[in-house]
């Protein structure tokens, strides 16, 4: 027999399950929201554009000074301005970093990348054709902001898939290759090009964020970062790009 204090409960248990069922797509779509499109152009670049010089960046510091072989985060500053910062992933594996970065700034990082730089008569086309394969089939994939997973990447990782546009890149003496006991002068390079996976975070908040982000390609490598983050206050000058970042993207 069903009696009114029954249905009551049962009420009180629908009601309490609808907002707890809200809130939680309250904070997944906070998650989303937090991210620029990857089809979109943050700051008047496309995220092939924008990956591109992500790896300029990267290659540009000797081993000695190189962000990409940070374990604690001390080197995250260096060499950042502008409107988007760029985060590292590692050469494989995992690495925990702390940095402190301006509230008003995107940042730009790769789930997992790879790069691939003409050292004879490679066409970007050939460049690319000799690591596509590594990121057919990305697993474990995951990028969470503040313990909220981004859904979207799990559930339609290849919206994330960016392959560089073609570039140049300008080696310096003991470069990062030298990790991978490859000996390439200092010098430029091109065509390069570069493909993996890729998130952009809109501007934090101020205050203390943690962000992990983690994928396995099918070529054997691994990454899994995590970065406890301090968004700090700006000057008013920074105004102009803290409204770019929060403006509506324009999304395939």
């Amino acid at each position: 027999m069903v009696t009114g204090t029954t249905k009551c409960r049962q009420g009180v248990a629908l009601i309490v399950g609808i907002v707890l069922g809200l809130l939680l797509l309250a904070e997944i779509a906070s998650a989303e929201s937090d991210i620029f499109s990857p089809h979109s152009k943050p700051f008047h670049k496309t995220f092939p554009q924008w990956s591109a010089e992500w790896w300029q960046f990267v290659l540009s510091f000797p081993t000695s000074e190189n962000p990409l072989l940070d374990s604690t985060g001390e080197r995250c500053a260096i060499g950042q301005h502008g409107p988007v910062w760029f985060l590292m992933g590692t050469l494989g594996g995992s690495a925990e970093r702390r940095c402190s970065v301006p509230a008003h700034t995107a940042l730009f990082f790769p789930v997992v990348n790879l790069v691939n730089l003409n050292t004879t008569t490679q066409t970007a086309g050939e460049l690319r054709a000799e690591i596509a394969s590594c990121f057919d089939g990305v697993t474990a994939l995951s990028v969470e902001v503040d313990g909220t997973p981004v859904k979207r990447l799990q559930k339609n990782p290849d919206r994330f898939r960016v392959k560089s546009v073609a570039f140049d890149v300008t080696l310096p003496a003991a470069n990062l290759f030298e990790v991978f006991a490859i000996v390439l002068p200092s010098g430029t390079y091109s065509p390069a090009v570069g493909d993996g996976l890729y998130v952009m975070l809109k501007p934090l908040d101020v205050g203390n964020h943690l962000l992990r982000f983690r994928g396995e390609s099918p070529c054997g490598f691994s990454v899994d970062v995590t970065y406890h983050l301090t968004a700090v206050p700006v000057n008013s000058d920074s105004e102009e790009a803290k409204e770019e970042a929060h403006a509506p993207d324009s999304t395939d």
